[in-house]
């Protein structure tokens, strides 16, 4: 049995997203050094602001400045921070309600250490030396032991302001495909392909899972499988996807080889776009030191009949 296999995996999906009205003035008050809250129809002031009362639902624009000073309501201390987070040493994730707010805003504060920081302590925000109209614009908070800033009475109206944002969204983790994915692996880079049995129904699944999708039972007799396959549908791709070196249009299909019970996807090649079909008999492609097939080619057999994986689709 090979050792389990493990490896670091980053998920990313930085989106650019548009802004209201009131999302644009906080942050473009924000790239201005102003922080502005909403006012909703009961006299609350909600930082950050939002674009519906959260309690009645109706629609609220009229923006009303607060100060940079506030009060913690709440904290809790990050010992290791992260990549992209606020500060790069050990600081507090705080609820600061401002001067002049009803509402708390979730932020960083630059603490020499967690006996320092509590509930009811007095802050102010440090300003980022660049800003660009985002929530980093508020580097952190830092202790504050003066009086209460007074807010200049902002309107809200900005030359230039923001009216849109890229939202980066990542996750970092180790990912381990487990013992049955991991011997799949394994005899890929031998150019097999292997999957598992299930003890009940009989079914061979490729990539194995370690157990049985349909009966729920552990899977572990080993099952060898193809090299050729079938087909069972496709799609034609048009849009070149980043970091890919494949031109458009090019064909994905699913195929299931021949001898498993679940059909695999992969790249259809060596044959123009159009004419691959439901049913064509294909074959892997390698390329030298590849762990996996580059792409599945036409074998020349006459296609599959219908009949013989029509269960796959």
């Amino acid at each position: 049995m090979p050792e389990v296999l493990k490896a670091p995996l980053v998920v990313e999906f930085p989106f650019t997203r548009s802004l209201g009205p009131v999302q644009s003035a906080f942050l473009t008050g924000l790239r201005e050094r102003v922080v502005l809250g909403v006012r909703t129809t009961d006299g609350r002031t909600l930082v950050p602001p939002v674009e519906y009362d959260p309690v009645t639902a109706e629609e609220i624009r009229d923006l009303v400045e607060v100060a940079p000073t506030g009060t913690v309501t709440t904290w809790a201390w990050n010992h290791e921070p992260r990549r992209g987070q606020p500060l790069g040493t050990p600081f507090a994730w705080v609820l600061v309600r401002l001067d002049g707010a009803d509402t708390a805003l979730l932020h960083a504060l630059d603490a020499p250490g967690p006996d320092t920081v509590h509930t009811g302590m007095r802050v102010r925000v440090r300003w980022a030396s660049d800003r660009v109209g985002a929530i980093t614009d508020i580097a952190c908070f830092e202790p504050y032991d003066g009086d209460p800033a007074r807010p200049a009475g902002h309107s809200g109206r900005f030359e230039d302001p923001v009216t849109g944002i890229v939202a980066p969204a990542r996750l970092d983790y180790t990912y381990s495909p487990g013992r049955a994915q991991t011997a799949y692996i394994t005899a890929l880079s031998d150019r097999r392909t292997v999957g598992e049995r299930c003890p009940s129904c009989r079914k061979v699944y490729v990539p194995p899972r370690g157990a049985c999708p349909t009966c729920g039972v552990p899977t572990a007799e080993q099952v060898e499988v193809g090299p050729r396959g079938t087909v069972t549908t496709f799609c034609i791709v048009n849009i070149k996807a980043r970091n890919l070196d494949i031109e458009v249009p090019y064909v994905y299909a699913h195929i299931a080889l021949d001898g498993a019970d679940l059909a695999l996807h992969g790249r259809i090649g060596g044959i123009p776009y159009d004419q691959v079909r439901m049913g064509l008999r294909v074959e892997p492609v390698w390329t030298e030191g590849a762990r996996y097939p580059d792409h599945y080619r036409p074998t020349g057999e006459p296609d599959g009949d219908y009949d013989t994986y029509r269960e796959l689709l």
